[in-house]
């Protein structure tokens, strides 16, 4: 009976914690921190959703484990970037996880219509996100990303709907070695193997997929 009333407690502090969190994520999302960081809405808009030209990705309805490790990790320099590194560094430990918890609390933005990717480019990326190039050692995306890119737990983020810029950029980033914050360097591998009309291509067929919460990895 005790065990249960302090379990109880823990899990309403908890609870409580993740609320309180939420007001000062949304405050340092939509007005910077007071201390030198600029709102994060400047670049992945007001609603989370990022701006596909740019390449600011999508953050709304991202996991939270993931979106926490990606402002450590821009923080600790195992992914480079010139725009977010002195953002993460300007953020406490404590606001990088109020951020995190504000933004995968957000639900998924509406998409405006999506431009379908055709002919020999929308089957190399069909088959490069489904099938992979096995004769080359290149596993299918969905492998890792889940079925049409709708992300797997905290490592594996969803692919789909982000802008097509945005995964061209990153895929050059695994490339050349300026992100290397992937579990068992798996991406770096992965992107080393893609030709710039494989990267087009994978970009341009993602971009096109509608976009989902992303799936809890089973236990």
């Amino acid at each position: 009976m005790v065990f249960r009333i302090v379990a109880a407690a823990l899990c309403t502090l908890v609870a409580s914690a993740a609320l309180a969190d939420a007001p000062y994520g949304a405050t340092i999302a939509q007005q910077g921190n007071g201390h030198g960081v600029a709102p994060c809405m400047a670049c992945h808009g007001a609603d989370g959703g990022g701006q596909a030209a740019a390449g600011f990705p999508r953050l709304a309805s991202l996991p939270q484990a993931y979106l926490l490790k990606q402002l450590q990790d821009f923080t600790n320099g195992s992914r480079a970037n010139a725009t977010m590194q002195p953002v993460a560094s300007g953020l406490s430990d404590a606001e990088r996880e109020a951020v995190a918890a504000y933004y995968s609390a957000l639900p998924i933005p509406p998409a405006p219509p999506l431009l379908t990717p055709a002919g020999a480019d929308a089957q190399r990326g069909h088959t490069l996100a489904t099938r992979g190039r096995w004769e080359e050692g290149l596993p299918a995306c969905e492998q890792c990303h889940g079925p049409a890119g709708i992300g797997v737990g905290e490592h594996f983020p969803p692919l789909a709907g982000q802008s097509a810029v945005y995964l061209s950029n990153e895929l050059r980033a695994w490339q050349q070695g300026s992100r290397h914050n992937d579990p068992l360097r798996l991406m770096q591998s992965v992107a080393g193997k893609l030709s710039d009309a494989d990267i087009a291509a994978i970009s341009a067929w993602y971009a096109a997929q509608p976009a989902v919460v992303a799936r809890e990895p089973k236990s």
